[in-house]
């Protein structure tokens, strides 16, 4: 029988992920579980909405796939809020823990690729194939995968080196999702941790107490301040592109919001008569929005079956990965982070690090916080460290690894 395709349009696919987000909601509030260990609601609905597709494949051998440009501006927008939500006080705070942060993952980092290429070698398999199920999918996710597959199949003789690779960046971005709220509830209750102080939330609002009243004015205001950094963030992609460096869009726009609500006076006049809207409710829900609904496209355009065929040495590379990522996250990160609130929350977002990418970081931190509290701190160093120098850094460890073989 001959495989069909199903091309889902942009429009449809975002309109589709918006659905699965309330699926996600339903299936978190029927599941005990899920609520209870802060597993994100885009996570619940995404991997439902892809076991459906991968239903369809195996019983009328209809492939579905869809166009996600509508989710990567998703995503511009979300880190354009993040950087909108810092202040200038946060990232000096921040700066001793960012640097602890960063030395860290780097670290970890290096174990994950020397973990990858020992399972592999114990299997039978190329050190490459461990390397590919190192940094290069995980910390790397499905671009750096994509980038790197093509020259370690030329190079090292690795035929179905992208297979691997985007086999292993997703079921990476599953346990990433999976594991950041079960490791901060744990930390949490444990040590007994709260928030210092009761503050709005960075993303999404709290499950418990008083909503805030939002007008369709303060809305639109915040959306326009959103548009006026990603103009900015433009711009500084372009200037940097010039230089040389590339960076991902998401990243200049979060920098064109810190240097905007840190540059620009609360006073300054603007044409919509509000101040600038950094840290108000109608910011952390459009941040909410932006974020579950990316994560829950992502998720749901994931093509399960075709991993299938490769799920052994995967799933024991993945296991062994899975286990240094919470040896590290429990033992090292949380220690040096300070074994506090703001710890905890790292912890969650460290999770999604480790396995996942950006946003499953970000997603992981919102759910944790959604229920638990605020901590800016955790939404101002996370960031920084896998959005930016994660990448930087990983572009020189993974040719250092290859020269081995």
């Amino acid at each position: 029988m001959v495989e069909d395709s199903l091309q889902v349009g942009s429009f449809i696919t975002f309109t589709i992920g918006i659905l699965v987000l309330f699926i996600g909601k339903r299936v978190n509030e029927k599941v005990r579980f899920l609520r209870e260990f802060s597993i994100p609601e885009p996570v619940s609905g995404g991997l439902f909405f892809s076991l459906l597709t991968g239903i369809v494949y195996y019983f009328f051998d209809i492939s579905i796939t869809f166009e996600l440009q509508a989710r990567d501006l998703l995503l511009v927008y979300f880190f354009t809020t993040i950087g909108i939500n810092a202040s200038l006080a946060d990232l000096l705070k921040g700066g001793k823990p960012l640097i602890i942060l960063l030395t860290a993952t780097i670290g970890f980092m290096v174990l994950q690729d020397i973990t990858g290429v020992t399972v592999a070698r114990l299997l039978g398999e190329p050190g490459p194939v461990g390397l590919i199920g190192g940094t290069v999918s995980l910390i790397g996710g499905h671009g750096t995968a994509i980038a790197w597959a093509p020259k370690i199949s030329e190079g090292y003789g690795i035929a179905n080196a992208m297979e691997i690779g985007l086999a292993c960046a997703t079921f990476g971005l599953i346990l990433a999702s999976l594991m950041g709220g079960p490791i901060a509830k744990f930390l949490i209750h444990r040590h007994n941790l709260k928030p210092v102080h009761a503050e709005p939330l960075d993303v999404g609002t709290a499950q418990s107490g008083t909503q805030p009243t939002i007008t369709s004015f303060q809305f639109l205001d915040s959306i326009l301040a959103i548009h006026v950094c990603i103009v900015l963030g433009l711009f500084l992609n372009e200037l940097l592109q010039q230089t040389g460096l590339e960076l991902p869009l998401f990243v200049t726009c979060l920098f064109a919001g810190i240097l905007i609500t840190n540059l620009v006076p609360t006073s300054f006049p603007r044409l919509t008569g509000m101040p600038w809207p950094t840290r108000t409710p109608t910011m952390a829900l459009i941040a909410d929005i932006s974020l579950g609904t990316f994560l829950a496209m992502s998720l749901m355009s994931m093509q399960l079956w075709t991993l299938v065929e490769m799920a052994g040495p995967i799933v024991a590379i993945l296991s062994a990965q899975l286990i240094l990522a919470l040896v590290i996250n429990l033992f090292v990160i949380f220690p040096l982070m300070g074994r506090n609130y703001d710890a905890a929350v790292v912890c969650a977002g460290f999770g999604g690090i480790a396995l996942g990418s950006t946003p499953t970081a970000m997603a992981n931190m919102s759910a944790v916080t959604t229920r638990y509290g605020a901590s800016h701190l955790a939404f101002i160093i996370v960031p920084l460290v896998c959005a930016f120098f994660i990448d930087l850094v990983n572009a020189m460890l993974i040719p250092s690894f290859l020269k081995l073989f």
